[in-house]
């Protein structure tokens, strides 16, 4: 403050006195004894532009959500099929575990850009980095799904000759294929939660305890599905299993997320999002429901699977249009960082001995 200049101590006295509401003796006091109010800040961003970016990710990721669970969910039944002797369960899940792998490298790829990207991932593993770990699954999972695939037209090769041959290698390799694929799922399934969480989009990363969980009973959802629809009845025993376990654990992961995070959890209930997720937790009751009752119905069975399908699609999309809004929303990344602030400061003011740094030298 320049002493030689005195209105520049009152232009600083007029506006500190606007932003704390009035001069420092009192709301009152100011010249000719007026009145200063002041309305209360309210949170705003420049010019209403969000703080973080928004995800630039577009629909094709939203539905590799679907599809990477989807193929999980089906190496699980296949797996289930053939340990307990289910022929049909077997091929179906394969099968379609095949598609699903196939829609997924798809997807990926037009989401990079160029094929050669996916190529480029490989040059390195990153174990810190949930995108490299999963371009890893992809590749070992991939293989193995298309190996257990293609050993279900074994029966239709010719028995002599270089295809005999291939008729005959081709089962135990497809057991074990398949079993590897198995073995691989549950990374498949929910590694796509983790990629998610990773992000410092607010209701992706605050949710990462939950949201692995929601995507593994998708999966396992998914997965029952297909085995609901292509399977008689009285073999869908698996998959009816499976749609149990899988409901389960997805409409209690989720109840966990739209319940369990504070301001962070809103995404989850409104908007877009929340008539998804909502229609998702419908189709996924009513779909366990038609399993358990259409027992010796195949029209009810289909209806079930067909359902669990279209759940476990709801659920991927609306989880995904939830992390878009909270992006875009910026309440969602200042209020909950002046709530983790405000924490700090009363830990701090409980225990200051605590959060107190290394002492100085000269006091050592």
């Amino acid at each position: 403050m320049n002493p030689e200049r005195p209105e520049t101590g009152d232009r600083f006295r007029r506006f500190r006195d606007q932003a704390t509401g009035g001069p420092r003796e009192g709301r009152r006091g100011g010249r000719g004894g007026e009145e200063l109010n002041v309305p209360r800040a309210e949170f705003t961003s420049y010019y209403g532009r969000p703080v973080l970016k928004p995800p630039v990710w577009t629909w094709e990721i939203a539905a590799y959500l679907f599809t990477g669970g989807l193929a999980a969910g089906s190496s699980l039944l296949a797996a289930g099929g053939q340990v307990t002797g289910r022929p049909e369960v077997r091929r179906a899940g394969r099968i379609a575990a095949l598609g699903a792998v196939t829609a997924s490298a798809v997807l990926l790829v037009k989401d990079l850009g160029r094929p050669e990207r996916f190529h480029h991932m490989l040059r390195v593993a990153k174990p810190t980095s949930p995108m490299s770990v999963g371009t890893w699954i992809l590749t070992a999972y991939g293989p193995a799904a298309g190996l257990a695939a293609l050993a279900e037209a074994a029966p239709w090769l010719p028995e002599r000759g270089p295809l005999g041959l291939a008729r005959r290698v081709l089962p135990p390799v497809g057991r074990a294929a398949g079993l590897a694929a198995a073995a691989t799922a549950p990374a498949l399934g929910t590694y796509t939660a983790v990629l998610l969480a990773d992000t410092a989009v607010p209701s992706w990363h605050e949710a990462y305890p939950h949201l692995p969980l929601v995507f593994a009973g998708s999966a396992l959802a998914s997965g029952a599905g297909v085995g609901l629809l292509a399977v008689p009845p009285a073999q869908a025993g698996p998959a009816r299993r499976m749609a149990m376990a899988g409901a389960a654990l997805e409409l209690f992961a989720a109840h966990q997320v739209e319940n369990r995070l504070g301001l962070l959890g809103e995404p989850y209930r409104t908007g877009r999002a929340g008539r998804l997720l909502r229609a998702g937790r419908a189709l996924t009751a009513a779909g366990v429901a038609g399993a358990l009752l259409g027992r010796r119905s195949r029209a009810v069975a289909a209806l079930s699977g067909a359902a669990l399908l279209a759940a476990s699609v709801a659920t991927r999309f609306g989880v995904f249009q939830a992390g878009v809004a909270s992006a875009r929303d910026p309440k969602y990344t200042v209020l909950p960082q002046r709530e983790r602030l405000d924490r700090r400061r009363a830990a701090e003011a409980a225990d200051p001995d605590r959060w107190a740094g290394p002492a100085p030298a000269t006091e050592l």
